[in-house]
């Protein structure tokens, strides 16, 4: 509790003050102000302390205490020994008008730590002065809820309080949030922390100038905008138009946050305010508990390089974290009052004439002259330190300067720490105690320098004299301030005390050490939390061992150093094959893999050290242990690096000054570099090898169990903000299995919250790229000391809640990389490729990727330009869609956008020159300007950021302008990220593009060599879609030309709206060109919506749109030739049919005549007419009428003629030689024998043409296997016309079709030379065979449709309805029933037939084997690997489209029952039922007509949903004795027992039955969707799978070893090994017919074979399904192609079926 206010101990003083500082409204929070200021004897008031009040009288009263000063102070309550702040007496009686006010003393020079003046309402001042003894401690403050204390009032209006027990982390202040890139004003007191950790992890200078714009003031300000002359009279008032309420001292905000903050938010706050050249705290008070800390663990990461008067004839340096450097420190202190302003003094004399700069906060700064609240007490420090320049350094040795805000009467604490730690102290004062106990304490080591000024009325020189006296001071300990004396003099002899203060000196200490006089005081250390000293003891247990680097790497961290760069090179030398020679490249692998694994052996074989069991144990600790273990091990080690490197650095410069024949000497120095250079990162980089080394033991191996758990400790580092390692900059490689494991136990922990984007910077080496991400984003990235770490680290930072939906990711990723044309490299002869590699790689990763360069070197901007252009261009190539800003460094005039208009324009130029070098060099040459490769806009891409440092190091603080145009750039880098088109990664997806990506540029072809799960992914949705697309298109012109096919057929049955078949045949083709571009409109709609979409990564698989898209043209063009072709054959057959349908009408007239008259004629006879004699009867008069009847024979067409003619035009186009060969041939002679590759002629050729560089016999043989696929295909396409025999005739455009397959098919051959020999004896075979059967189909046609033989065969039904006539029986019931078995039944059987293909087809692409094409050749290869029989596996190789059709088919089987197709039989059957009850029912409401009408009019209404027979109908047109009303009631009930009878049929046919009844047949369609284009690998024979028909690209999943594709050695005769996957990869040549015999680079197959791309095998493994299948019939498939087994490597030997099925599931990405 606040002691209470005794009126009797005060005296009130009233006077008149002449001047005032300017007043503002404070509110009944600031009515206690915290002060240690006293009432001078001559009445003068110290800013600090003393509280005016203004009462009502209008003048000032100022309270006195009337209490001894020099009374001993009693013990404070609370027990620690330290000087605690003083309360502060209350003001009774306040108006809650109060206004703060400072009081200047009449020299006008008041120091910064100003007193609080309150104003009553009477208009007087009055300032309350405590009435306690000076020396007397003040009790401390109790908290209650009516009384807060100064620093929880504080806390709370800063919005800080519930941080002061739960510390601000480094996690929470860089987290990007709503405020991270916005410049609101700030608008309260909560804002201003805020606003201050904004500016200053950004190293803003202006981070200490926290203000905030009210309302109130805002509305003030514009009022005063307003205001006119005649209210200037109010200047005269005093009064200050910001109310001081609304302002607060920065130190108080940065002693709040200190006290509110973590160890490492502390420490990167003191870094930061090192880095601007602040002051940082060195002792921090909490005046609650009157304690103070001593920062010694903020200060440990600042890092200073020096170089003293000594070295500078050397050019040597010294650099050293500040808190273990040895200096003199110089404490300036304030005793009393003191009209000097101590702190503002203090910058002038550390500030040379070159540079000035506000090191510590003063009252003439921004908010410098509010009251302090909290902050008095706090004791800061700042360095001077010399850059060797005599006339630049203001002293020529380090010194470290302190400097004690407020009175050390209240301080005692800190005054005696700071005199036992400093070299000297000065001493601020206006007056001095001639007692003066403060000052004579013996046993301080510092000496006592006084500094007064005289003219202060306070002043009294005999007190100085008596002090000097009594502390044996001599004339140069005392610096007096005259009239005579400005201020520069005045600074200028405090310069000349300090100068010789520590030169002369011999009292140093490091920081470290005050940490034992700390101890001695009772204060706090900062360090001594107990889990800082158990990390300290863990990182000291494993740093202090060690004593040679490179030794203690062998030692203990054995398994990352030569054993891991040996591994890289294995695994580059996998995918290169550079080595390979004149050795069999599989078996030059399967060595290279069990090299491999003999090194993995080695490395599972040590035991772990000792200091990697300490370093993963310490790791392994709770959160805030760990942390300082990680952060005191990254410091021991950077000062271990830092002694040990800088001879070798030295050594390096050396020879880098010298020619470049010193490559080998600076190879050696790099090594020792490398070898000498220990960080963190290698302790993880040997964690991460022993992790990889275990992970290749069996499963249940201890050691891997033991291990299992590194990848999730290390994700939660990593969740924790600690950097990850994603290459090894010194092996140049990355451990995947290691980062992609640790990813996604990272993953598993943030899950669902997983998507990220990702910033890089690249660029030149120390151009400032790290420096850059750091002020950005505030990071601080883990480097080597003395070299700059090689490789890429990767960070995370969290992304608030409230700006996820803006940038929809939940984390941001910043990526930090070594260098390019680092300079250890730049004289190595893999430079440029480890260069490439790792711009490739965070390139591939970015989502933006900022591009550090230098205008004013361009030899250099143009090989960073080529690197960086070359990723861009390989990511374009592959997919993506990247993003660049370009940073140009160290550009300092405001006007540089405009003077650099011609450096933008050539950049420009250069970007477009390096863009056809890359394109070039990547054989992508339709590249040719940068803006080709991305999307870049000069004007808007460009970014022009000032130097980093506001004058010359040491002493220059961060220039304001980098911090500020970083922030722009920052600004603007989020804004690009949040219009990201396409969607964010997860971190899953993001851990597939390392893994290709990196596996991708261990290739020497990138773009050709790239594989991605995430693009096939991507890939396999699109063509997923677009097959559903394609299928509907397909299916809804299926059924229109079925509906347009019954329409053709009921011509001339029913009544039409033409009258000619020729016109309805126009109509039906106008009408289908309206569907069809109505249809192709819908499909390319759809692929349009699906690029635009931003979910499923479609940006990866833009390059594929134009392929797509002309796959949906190609697809309208080919549905309507193939419509146009059934239309045209449907019109044709109908057109035959006209004349034979008139001679049947007629027959039947004809018989309805005479039966008639034969009905007549026997009811005459008085004769009882039996049945008998009735057929007798009938008998005679038939045979008589088919005697009278003129036989009508149809012409029948020489199909032979009709397809020599045919094959004539196809082959005129080949030139004469091909008609020579026709006519050498008759086609009525081909075609009787099965189709032979022997004629001698053919052989003569081959051995002709081709015997010096293939054999003859194996071309003949593959030309064989073309033959009979080709024959294959046709036969199939002749039989299913055929079984159309009931709708087909022959017509010539069946002919056609076949010679455009086969045209096709051999065009498709473009690895093998097709001599015009052997395409017309191939064309005359297939043809000759066509037209025998086309001839056998088209007298079969002739045969059914012959008017005679279609009278014949319904004889007995018009014999019994001539009977049923002559009984005059009721013929209603029976003939109803025969028309609806006779007519109905089949039309609606053959509509069942017609459209249930289309449903299976539908039902079939629903299923997994047959939704994409990869996934179908997944299902077959399976299925192979299921059954596993040779026999199998050599049909689906040497017969491929055979034994994928017939294994369609049988899958259709297997897969389809009756139960899963009546769906669609009964919705067909039921459509049909309906449409017929309703022409029943349509027909029967006409009134009057007889059966002839009722049927006529039911076929009327189903002319476009049934074709009813008309040879069917025959005996229905002679019934007279039927009621037709009747036959309709009678007619609808057989229609529904027939609706039951066909579906117990359906249930009862086997599914075989039903898909060889249909129309289309499923087979067939799926077969043409999963066949594709039908190319089929040049070497291998693997068939495409690319989607869509007309794609640019050919490619297939998973190649074969060229022996299964009947490739033997020339010489051993044996099956060959290699795999065509392998082989682009190696320096082997190939030659074939394509090449004209010469051999070619197996590399550069893509100048031979253009549209198809082989990517080598990513994983080494995908190809293990195939390598399976040679190893296990290798005798059989030796025996097959009569050639001698293969030579199987050992490492084949170890696959077995289920390594073989995960190869599989690898290689068609099956999850």
């Amino acid at each position: 509790m606040e002691e209470p206010f005794d009126e009797d101990l005060c005296v009130e003083l009233y006077c008149e003050v002449e001047e005032t500082s300017p007043t503002s409204r404070t509110d009944s929070k600031d009515d206690c102000r915290q002060s240690d200021g006293k009432v001078t004897p001559a009445g003068k008031v110290e800013e600090e302390k003393d509280t005016t009040t203004s009462t009502p009288g209008g003048q000032d009263s100022i309270q006195v205490s009337t209490e001894p000063k020099n009374e001993p102070i009693s013990e404070p309550a609370s027990t620690s020994e330290h000087i605690p702040c003083p309360s502060v007496e209350t003001v009774c009686h306040v108006s809650s008008e109060q206004v703060n006010q400072h009081v200047v003393t009449p020299a006008g020079e008041v120091e910064e730590d100003m007193d609080t003046i309150t104003s009553t309402p009477g208009g007087q001042d009055s300032i309350q002065v405590s009435t306690e003894p000076k020396n007397e401690p003040i009790s401390e403050p109790a908290s209650t809820s009516e009384h807060k204390t100064q620093l929880e009032s504080l806390l709370e209006d800063l919005g800080l309080k519930h941080h002061f027990t739960e510390k601000l982390s480094l996690s929470t202040i860089l987290q990007i949030d709503e405020k991270t890139c916005t410049d609101e004003p700030t608008k309260c007191y909560s804002d201003l922390p805020g606003y201050f950790l904004k500016k200053m992890m950004m190293v803003n200078v202006k981070a200490r100038n926290v203000e905030f714009t009210s309302e109130c003031e805002s509305a003030c300000d514009a009022e005063s905008d307003e205001t006119g002359f005649e209210d200037f009279d109010d200047f005269d008032d005093g009064s200050d138009s910001l109310n001081s309420n609304n302002r607060l001292n920065p130190l108080d905000i940065i002693t709040a946050l200190f006290l509110c903050s973590d160890g490492f938010v502390q420490q990167e706050m003191a870094l930061k305010m090192s880095m601007c050249q602040f002051s940082v705290p060195l002792l921090l008070p909490n005046c609650d508990t009157k304690q103070c800390s001593l920062m010694l663990w903020a200060m440990r990461d600042i890092v200073k390089k020096y170089r003293p008067l000594s070295l500078s004839e050397s050019k040597g340096f010294i650099e050293d974290r500040i808190v273990v450097s040895k200096l003199p420190m110089v404490s300036f202190v304030r005793l009393g009052e003191c009209s000097l302003s101590k702190s503002e003094t203090l910058n002038k004399l550390l500030s040379s004439s070159q540079q000035n700069h506000d090191i510590f906060v003063h009252r003439n700064m921004t908010n410098g002259d509010c009251p302090r609240r909290i902050s008095n007490g706090l004791t800061e420090i700042t360095w001077y330190l010399p850059c060797g320049n005599k006339n630049m350094d203001v002293f020529g040795e380090p010194v470290a300067v302190a400097n004690l805000r407020g009175d050390i009467a209240s301080f005692e604490t800190q005054f005696s720490f700071l005199c036992h730690t400093s070299a000297a102290v000065f001493v601020f004062f206006d007056s001095l105690d001639s007692e003066c106990k403060m000052l004579s304490n013996k046993h301080h080591k510092a000496q006592i320098f006084l500094v007064g000024n005289r003219q202060s009325q306070e002043f009294s020189m005999d007190a100085v004299k008596k002090v000097a006296k009594k502390l044996n001071l001599t004339k140069s300990n005392i610096l007096l301030k005259d009239k005579q004396m400005n201020d520069a003099t005045f600074v200028k002899n405090l310069h000349k005390t300090v100068k010789h203060v520590v030169e002369n000196t011999n009292v140093k200490m490091q920081i470290e050490q005050m940490a034992d006089i700390a101890h001695e005081l009772g204060v706090l250390v900062d360090e001594d939390c107990p889990e800082c000293q158990t990390a300290k003891t863990n990182a000291d247990a494993i740093t202090g061992k060690i004593q040679d680097i490179p030794k203690y790497k062998d030692a203990h961290l054995p398994l990352h150093g030569e054993i891991w760069k040996k591994l890289t090179c294995l695994e580059k030398e996998e995918f290169r094959l550079r080595n390979v020679g004149s050795k069999n490249i599989e078996m030059y692998k399967s060595d290279l893999q069990r090299e491999k694994e003999n090194i993995r052996e080695e490395q599972n074989s040590y035991d772990m050290s000792e200091a990697m069991t300490c370093f993963i144990s310490a790791i392994s600790r709770p959160g805030i242990e760990r942390s300082y273990f990680l952060k005191w091990m990254r410091m021991n080690l950077d000062n271990l690096s830092r002694q040990k490197l800088s001879g070798l650095r030295e050594a390096y410069k050396k020879k880098k000054k010298k020619s470049s024949e010193n490559k080998e000497e600076i190879k050696e120095i790099d090594r020792q570099l490398s070898n000498s250079s220990l960080g963190i990162e290698h302790f993880f980089r040997e964690m991460g090898q022993i992790y990889e080394a275990s992970v290749s033991l069996p499963e249940t191996n201890p050691s891997r169990q033991q291990f299992r758990h590194l990848p999730r400790l290390c994700a939660g580092l990593l969740l924790d903000g600690f950097p990850l390692e994603l290459v090894d900059g010194d092996a140049s490689n990355i451990p995947l299995r290691w980062v992609t494991d640790v990813l996604s136990r990272l993953n598993d922990l943030v899950s669902p919250k997983s998507k990220i984007v990702v910033v890089t910077v690249l660029g030149v080496q120390s151009t400032g790229k790290s420096t850059l991400l750091n002020t950005m984003f505030g990071v601080q990235f883990a480097v080597s000391s003395g070299r700059c770490t090689r490789g890429a680290f990767m960070l995370l930072i969290k992304v608030n809640e409230n700006v996820k939906k803006e940038l929809s990711c939940d984390f941001m990723v910043i990526i930090d990389t070594e260098g390019l044309k680092s300079p250890e490299l730049a004289q190595l002869d893999n430079s440029y490729e480890h260069d490439n590699e790792l711009a490739t790689l965070v390139v591939g990763l970015s989502d933006i990727t900022i591009i550090n360069i230098a205008m004013e070197n361009s030899t250099e901007m143009k090989d960073i330009l080529q690197i960086v252009v070359h990723a861009f261009l390989r990511m374009k190539e592959v997919g993506k869609k990247p993003r660049c800003q370009f940073v140009h460094q160290n550009v300092a005039d405001v006007s540089a956008p405009e003077k650099n208009l011609r450096e933008r324009e050539l950049l420009l130029e250069q970007l477009n020159e390096m863009t056809q070098a890359a394109a070039r060099m990547e054989k992508k040459e339709e590249n040719k300007s940068f803006t080709d490769v991305m999307e870049y806009n000069p004007a808007t891409g460009n970014w022009y950021i000032p130097g980093l440092w506001n004058g010359s190091p040491t002493m220059a603080p961060v220039n304001a302008g980098y911090s500020e145009a970083v922030y722009e750039l920052k600004k603007n880098v989020i804004q690009i990220l949040g219009k990201c088109e396409s969607s964010a990664n997860d971190i899953l997806e993001f851990t597939e593009w390392i893994r290709s990506l990196w596996n991708a540029v261990k290739h020497e072809n990138f773009i050709f060599s790239f594989r991605n799960s995430l693009v096939a992914d991507a890939y396999m949705r699109l063509c997923t879609e677009f097959n559903k697309w394609e299928w509907e298109f397909k299916k809804k012109m299926y059924s229109w030309t079925n509906d347009a096919e019954i329409k053709i057929s009921n011509f001339g049955s029913v009544e039409c709206e033409v009258s000619e078949i020729g016109q309805l045949l126009t109509d039906l083709k106008s009408d289908a060109c309206l569907v069809l571009t109505e249809w192709e409109t819908k499909l390319l709609e759809n692929l349009d919506k699906y690029f635009k979409q931003t979910e499923g990564h479609v940006n990866l698989v833009e390059a594929y749109r134009e392929d797509f898209a002309n796959s949906a043209k190609s697809l309208r063009r080919e549905m309507e030739s193939s419509v146009h072709n059934q239309l045209t054959v449907a019109t044709d057959v109908r057109k035959g049919m006209t004349e034979i349908d008139k001679i049947k009408v007629n027959h039947t007239k004809e018989l309805e005549k005479r039966v008639g008259a034969l009905i007549e004629e026997c009811r005459k006879k008085k004769v009882d007419m039996t049945d008998q004699k009735l057929d007798e009867e009938f008998d005679k008069m038939w045979n008589k009428m088919v005697k009278e009847q003129v036989l009508y024979k149809q012409e029948t067409v020489d199909v032979m003629g009709n397809v020599s003619k045919c094959l004539r035009n196809n082959l005129s186009r080949k030139g004469s030689h091909a008609c020579e060969l026709l006519d050498q041939k008759r086609l009525q002679d081909c075609g009787t024998v099965p189709f032979k590759v022997s004629s001698e002629g053919l052989i003569n050729w081959a051995r002709k043409k081709m015997s010096k560089y293939f054999n003859w016999e194996d071309h003949v043989m593959v030309l064989q296997q073309i033959a009979d696929d080709i024959i294959l295909g046709c036969s199939q396409f002749v039989k299913e016309k055929k079984e159309r025999i009931n709708k087909n005739n022959y017509h010539n455009t069946f002919i056609q079709e076949i010679l455009h397959m086969i045209d096709e098919s051999l065009k498709n051959q473009k690895n093998v030379k097709i001599e015009i020999e052997f395409e017309v004896s191939l064309k005359q075979h297939i043809c000759a065979v066509a037209a025998r059967d086309f001839q056998e189909m088209h007298e079969d046609f002739i045969q059914l449709s012959d008017p005679h033989i279609c009278l014949n065969r319904n004889k007995k039904r018009f014999c019994v309805n001539f009977k049923d006539e002559f009984h005059e029986r009721d013929q209603c019931q029976k003939n109803a029933k025969d028309f609806t078995d006779d007519c109905l039944r089949p039309a609606v059987e053959n509509f069942i037939n017609s459209s249930l293909g289309p449903d299976i087809i539908g039902e079939m692409k629903t299923r997994f084997q047959f939704s994409t094409r990869m996934f179908f050749q997944y299902s077959v290869l399976l299925d192979l690997l299921t059954k596993e029989k040779f026999e199998d596996y050599k049909s689906f190789i040497c017969s491929y489209e055979w034994y994928v059709k017939k294994w369609i088919l049988d899958e259709m089987v297997k897969v389809l029952t009756n139960e899963s197709l009546s769906e669609f039989e009964d919705r067909h059957l039921g459509s049909r039922i309906k449409s017929i009850n309703d022409a029943i029912r349509k027909a029967q409401a006409k009134e009057g007509g007889n059966l002839q009408e009722l049927i006529k009019d039911i076929r009327q209404e189903l002319r476009e949903k049934l074709v009813i027979s008309k040879d069917a109908l025959g005996p229905f047109r002679i019934l007279n004795n039927v009621k037709h009303k009747e036959f309709a009631q009678w007619l609808t009930v057989c229609v529904k027992e027939m609706e039951e009878n066909i579906k117990e049929q359906l249930k009862k046919t086997n599914i075989k039955t039903k898909l060889a009844n249909l129309d289309v047949k499923p087979e067939n369609e799926l077969f043409k969707s999963v066949i594709g284009c039908g190319k089929q690998c040049p070497f291998c024979k693997a068939p495409c799978e690319a989607g869509g028909i007309n794609h640019k690209e050919h490619t297939t999943s998973l190649h074969r070893p060229e022996g299964l594709g009947r490739y033997t050695w020339d010489r051993s005769q044996k099956l060959v090994i290699d795999i065509c996957t392998s082989l682009v990869s190696s320096d082997c040549s190939f030659r074939c017919d394509a090449t004209k015999g010469e051999w070619h680079p197996y590399k550069e197959y893509t100048t031979i074979y253009p549209d198809w791309r082989i990517a080598p095998d990513q994983s080494l493994k995908d190809s293990d399904y195939w390598k399976y299948v040679l190893k296990t019939f290798n005798k059989e498939f030796s025996e097959a192609y009569k050639a001698k087994p293969a030579d199987i490597p050992d490492t084949w030997k170890l696959i077995t079926p289920q390594i073989a099925q995960e190869s599989l599931k690898s290689s068609f990405n099956v999850k």
